[in-house]
C-alpha cells in the first residue's frame, strides 16, 4: 500500500493516515494466515536472547548424544561454541567428538552465508587464487545487500521505548510517532554493524563492507579485468574518498583503459552508492531528532579505516619498469591502528640473580620475555609446601575441579588466603609471606623489563597446580588449558580477538612463574591467532618465568599434563588502577599489620640491584 502525500488545509492529513491504516491492516492480514496469531511468533525478550546466544543448540547436543547421533551432536556443539567461544566445557565436548566419532566436519548451522562467503573469498585472495576470490566476494556482496534488506524490514517490528514506562506514557501524537520512529530508524541505521558482526560477537569486523570492494579491485586487476577493477576501486572510494593507496590504484586503472574506453564512464556500483546515501540520510535524521527531542545520540564510526587489506605482493615487472613520474599500483600493506601505548622491552631486570633467556624476537612474537632464576630452588620447595596446605580444588572456577579438561584436577589459592592461613598458624607465616613477596618481585620485573611509563597493578594472583588423573591419560588429544588470550575472546576462524565481555578486557600483561619440573607434559605454548600454529614452546622448571602482553597478539595455552603435578604462580596485571585486585589491597593491609606487630618481612632478598 503506497503512503499518500499530505494535502493542504484542514483535513489534508487524512489521506495520509488512511493509507497508513490500510498498510497496517494489510500487514496484519498477511501476517496471521502465514505465521499464526502474534502470541505464536512474537517471542519474549528472554527467548530471543537465548536464541541469539544459540542456547537451544546446547540442549540439542545433549539430545543427539542420547540418540547416539554423534555427528549431529558435534555440529550442534560447534554451532553453540561459535557464539560462546569462552565455554570451555563445550570446547572439550567437541574435542571428545573428534576422538570418538572419527573425522568430523564441523558445521555451523547458524552461519551467516554472506560472512562465510567473505571469509572464503579472503582465504582464496591470500592464496592468490584471484578468480575464486572474485566468485566468493561477489557472492558475499550479493548476500550482504539481501541481508541488509531483511534487517531493514525486521527493524519495523515492535520496539521498546527505553526511556518511557508504557503504562505512564503520555506523549502527544507526534511525539509518540517520533519516539517510535527514532527507535526504528536507529535499528535500521545499525544494520551496518549487525551485518558486519559474527554470531555471538559484540564487535563488528571493522570496515567490513568497504573491504569487499578493496579486495575485489585488486583481484580484478590480477585477472585482467580493468573495468571491474576501476569500478570496485571507485566503489571503495565512496566510503574513503581520501584513501591514497586506492586513489593511486584507480588512477593506474584509468591509465590502463585509456585508448579503449572513456574511464569517466566507469561509475561506482549503484547498490553501494544507494546504501551510503541512505546511511548518511539516516544519520542526519537521527542527529536532527536528537537536537529537537532532547535525547543523546553519537554517530558511531561505521567505516573505520583500521580494517584494511593486509597483503604485500611483489610489484609486477611490467609496472616496475614504468617511469618514476608515472601512475603506480599501490601494493603495500595498509597502516594498522596504533596501539594504546608505545611498546618497548629490554629494560633492567632489577635483580642480579635473575637470568635473561629469550626476548620477543627469539620467542617469535611481540612483547614476550623468558627469564630464569626468578626464585631459588629452596623458595620453590617452600612455596610448594605452602601450596599443599592452602589450595582448594576448583579455586577460582566456582569449585569446578576440572574446569579446563576432565583429565586433570585443578587446584588454586590466592595471596590473601595464604596470608590469612599464615596468620592463623595453619601454615608457616614465613612461607605464606613468601608467596606475597615473590609475586611483588615478578610485578616489578615485568614493569621494568617492558619499560612501562605508568604503574603496573595486580589484577589477579593465583597459585595453581594441575595434576594428571590416573587412568585417564591414554590417547589424550586435549590440552591442559585450551588456546586463549587473556584480555579478549579469541576467534581463530575469523583470525580476530574480540576485546569485549566476558573477557577480562582490562588486563595488560601476564606472567607465569613456575615452581617445578618433575612432571610429564605441561609445556606452555604460544600460537598464531589460528590457535593451531605453535610459535614457541616452553618447558617449565623451578624459577622460570614467562611474561607477555595480554592481548590477541599472544594466544597461548598449556599442553596436557600426563603424569605428576605442575605448579605455578599465575599473575595478571593492569595499567588501570580502577581494576586493581581487591584481594591484593587487602593482602597489603595484612602485611602492614604484620609489620606493625614486628613479625618482620620474609628472609627472601627482594632488594633490587641499583643497575644492570
Amino acid at each position: 500500500v503506497r503512503l499518500e502525500a499530505l494535502g493542504p488545509g484542514a483535513g489534508g492529513e487524512l489521506p495520509f493516515w488512511g493509507s497508513l491504516l490500510r498498510r497496517a491492516g494489510c500487514l496484519r492480514r498477511c501476517e496471521e494466515p502465514r505465521l499464526g496469531a502474534a502470541s505464536r511468533h512474537r517471542a519474549a525478550e528472554e527467548v530471543r536472547a537465548d536464541f541469539q546466544r544459540r542456547v537451544p543448540y546446547s540442549y540439542l547436543q545433549r539430545a543427539y548424544i542420547q540418540l547416539n547421533k554423534l555427528e549431529e551432536a558435534a555440529n550442534a556443539a560447534h554451532t553453540f561454541f561459535m557464539a560462546n567461544p569462552e565455554h570451555m566445557e563445550i570446547q572439550q565436548d567437541i574435542e571428545n567428538y573428534k576422538t570418538t566419532a572419527g573425522k568430523v566436519s564441523l558445521i555451523d548451522r547458524e552461519a551467516k552465508p554472506h560472512m562465510e562467503d567473505y571469509s572464503a573469498g579472503v582465504r582464496h585472495y591470500d592464496k592468490e587464487e584471484y578468480g575464486l576470490a572474485i566468485d566468493f566476494l561477489e557472492r558475499a556482496l550479493e548476500g550482504y545487500y539481501s541481508e541488509d534488506e531483511d534487517c531493514q524490514i525486521m527493524c519495523e517490528g515492535p520496539q521498546r521505548f527505553e526511556e518511557h514506562e508504557y503504562l505512564e506514557y503520555k506523549a502527544g501524537l507526534y511525539e509518540a510517532i517520533a519516539d517510535h520512529y527514532m527507535q526504528v530508524l536507529s535499528c535500521k541505521h545499525d544494520c551496518v554493524r549487525e551485518l558486519a558482526t559474527r554470531s555471538g560477537r559484540i564487535s563488528p569486523i571493522e570496515n567490513f563492507l568497504p573491504l569487499h570492494y578493496d579486495y575485489l579491485q585488486f583481484a580484478y586487476y590480477r585477472v585482467g579485468d580493468y573495468v571491474k577493477a576501476l569500478e570496485c576501486a571507485r566503489s571503495y572510494l565512496l566510503f574513503h574518498p581520501d584513501d591514497e593507496d586506492v586513489l593511486e590504484n584507480a588512477s593506474y586503472y584509468e591509465g590502463l583503459l585509456e585508448g579503449t574506453l572513456d574511464p569517466g564512464t566507469i561509475k561506482p556500483r549503484k547498490e553501494a552508492k544507494a546504501l551510503l546515501r541512505r546511511h548518511k540520510l539516516e544519520s542526519h535524521l537521527l542527529q536532527v531528532a536528537a537536537a529537537g527531542l532532547g535525547f543523546t545520540y553519537t554517530e558511531p564510526n561505521y567505516w573505520k579505516r583500521y580494517g584494511a587489506r593486509q597483503d604485500e605482493h611483489s610489484v609486477p615487472s611490467s609496472i616496475s619498469s614504468e617511469p618514476e613520474e608515472g601512475s603506480r599500483l599501490s601494493l603495500t600493506k595498509k597502516p594498522t591502528p596504533k596501539p594504546d601505548r608505545e611498546l618497548k622491552e629490554g629494560g633492567p631486570l632489577l635483580y642480579s640473580d635473575v637470568k635473561f633467556v629469550y626476548n620477543s624476537q627469539q620467542l617469535n612474537g611481540t612483547q614476550r620475555v623468558l627469564l630464569d632464576n626468578v626464585i631459588s630452588e629452596e623458595q620453590c620447595r617452600e612455596l610448594h609446601r605452602v601450596a599443599s596446605g592452602i589450595m582448594l580444588a576448583g579455586d577460582g572456577y566456582r569449585g569446578k575441579t576440572s574446569p579446563h579438561t576432565p583429565n586433570e584436577r585443578f587446584e588454586g589459592a590466592t595471596v590473601l588466603k595464604a596470608l590469612k592461613y599464615g596468620y592463623e598458624g595453619r601454615v608457616p607465616l614465613k612461607s605464606a609471606r613468601l608467596f606475597y613477596d615473590i609475586s611483588e618481585k615478578a610485578r616489578r620485573i615485568v614493569e621494568s623489563y617492558f619499560m612501562l611509563n605508568s604503574t603496573l597493578y595486580f589484577s589477579y594472583t593465583h597459585l595453581v597446580c594441575r595434576t594428571a588423573l590416573s587412568g585417564q591419560q591414554e590417547r589424550r588429544n586435549d590440552l591442559s588449558h585450551p588456546i586463549h588470550a587473556d584480555n579478549c575472546l579469541l576467534d581463530p576462524e575469523a583470525n580476530e580477538c574480540w576485546k569485549e565481555p566476558p573477557a577480562y578486557t582490562f588486563r595488560d600483561y601476564s606472567a607465569l612463574l613456575y615452581m617445578n619440573a618433575d612432571f610429564e607434559g605441561g609445556e606452555f605454548i604460544f600460537t598464531e591467532m589460528d590457535a593451531k600454529t605453535v610459535t614457541a614452546s616452553i618447558k617449565p622448571k623451578c624459577g622460570r618465568m614467562i611474561s607477555f602482553s595480554s592481548g590477541g597478539e599472544n594466544p597461548h595455552g598449556v599442553k596436557a599434563v600426563t603424569k605428576g603435578q605442575r605448579c605455578a604462580v599465575a599473575l595478571w596485571f593492569t595499567l588501570d588502577p580502577l581494576y586493581r585486585e581487591l584481594e591484593r589491597i587487602q593482602a597489603d593491609e595484612v602485611i602492614a599489620m604484620l609489620d606493625q606487630e614486628h613479625l618482620g618481612p620474609s628472609e627472601m632478598n627482594i632488594n633490587p640491584k641499583d643497575e644492570l
